[in-house]
């Protein structure tokens, strides 16, 4: 069957869920393999291929999609700042979250 544009999953890790397609690039929270391995994301919720919708509850079993890791890196810095009026109060922190981009492969 031919890759259509439409066809998508719909993913969860790092405690967030991604709609994804083929070749897209996303970044996720930080993933624990090598810059350029492949990586398997076996919580899959949602997958649609043409017409065909499945849902999983939660998951779909035996269900994966491919990905290629791009890069790890972190992101830009956040800056916390706390600060009380009046009574010389102030704190400033920066933060980088360490994230990590991959490439959809295969649905």
């Amino acid at each position: 069957m031919a890759h259509t544009t439409n066809d998508f999953a719909v993913i969860q890790t790092g405690g967030k869920q991604y709609r994804v397609a083929l070749g897209t690039t996303l970044k996720v929270e930080k993933l624990s393999a090598e810059d350029g391995a492949d990586f398997m994301f076996d919580k899959v919720l949602l997958r649609t291929k043409g017409a065909t919708i499945e849902i999983g509850t939660p998951y779909l079993a035996g269900d994966a999609v491919a990905a290629k890791i791009v890069r790890t890196a972190k992101d830009d810095t956040k800056i916390v700042f706390k600060y009380h009026s009046k009574t010389r109060y102030r704190k400033k922190k920066g933060h980088r979250q360490p994230f990590t981009e991959v490439e959809i492969m295969k649905i």
